[in-house]
């Protein structure tokens, strides 16, 4: 009697692909490709997309696709605000005719409403708790500013801004290779007659006075 080709053809790693992966086995590889991009194995774009797709993976095999084409590497651990760090799914903010600001230790929910409206909103993501990866921002601005400060290890996109009169400035510093990314803030919405603007934290009088003695000892070290 002939046996089941299919029973002929199973291989163990088919029922390890196809077991229940946990919320560990998906933070574990949402830190790999945070690792990856850091390294720029990653483009922005590229670690949203796997990143979307890693927090709702419900397989081992679902997730072994996304770093499939990294190389293997441990993952360090979690930044200690974001392990202890409980976001909340949606926080909306609301500035009429007034100012709004989020500075020092706040926490980064994963979606945030803003509506500005003749107002003027910052958000200072400088010392922020961050508990989630990514953080979907929506704004609805008239006549009004908003004003985002990242350190280098948030990247905000903002292509997706609809502008009706206005400014969109990206004018935040360009991190250095391998800094990590922790948290990809993803920008959509409407600016009728208003202003957005992404930026770096000011430097202090010592920091600007060192980075200028370090132009010119390189430009002294060109010159030779």
């Amino acid at each position: 009697m002939s046996r089941d080709p299919i029973l002929h053809t199973h291989r163990p790693d088919d029922d390890h692909q196809a077991m229940r992966a946990s919320h560990e086995d998906r933070d574990e590889i949402v830190e790999q490709l945070r690792v990856a991009a850091g390294d720029g194995r990653l483009t922005a774009e590229e670690l949203d997309e796997r990143l979307g797709i890693a927090l709702e993976a419900r397989t081992y095999g679902e997730l072994a696709v996304l770093v499939r084409d990294l190389p293997a590497t441990t993952a360090g651990p979690p930044a200690p605000a974001a392990a202890a760090v409980d976001a909340k799914d949606l926080i909306r903010l609301q500035a009429h005719h007034s100012n709004l600001q989020r500075l020092g230790p706040w926490i980064v929910p994963r979606r945030l409403e803003v509506e500005c409206r003749a107002g003027n909103v910052v958000l200072d993501f400088t010392q922020a708790a961050i508990g989630a990866p990514v953080l979907d921002m929506e704004l609805v601005v008239r006549h009004g500013n908003v004003r985002l400060i990242v350190p280098p290890e948030v990247v905000v996109q903002i292509d997706s801004v609809e502008m009706h009169g206005g400014n969109v400035h990206q004018r935040a510093t360009t991190p250095e290779p391998g800094t990590p990314v922790r948290l990809l803030v993803n920008v959509s919405g409407e600016v009728r007659h208003g202003n957005v603007e992404v930026r770096s934290p000011r430097v202090g009088f010592r920091e600007r006075r060192r980075r200028r003695q370090l132009q010119r000892d390189q430009l002294g070290r060109y010159g030779k």
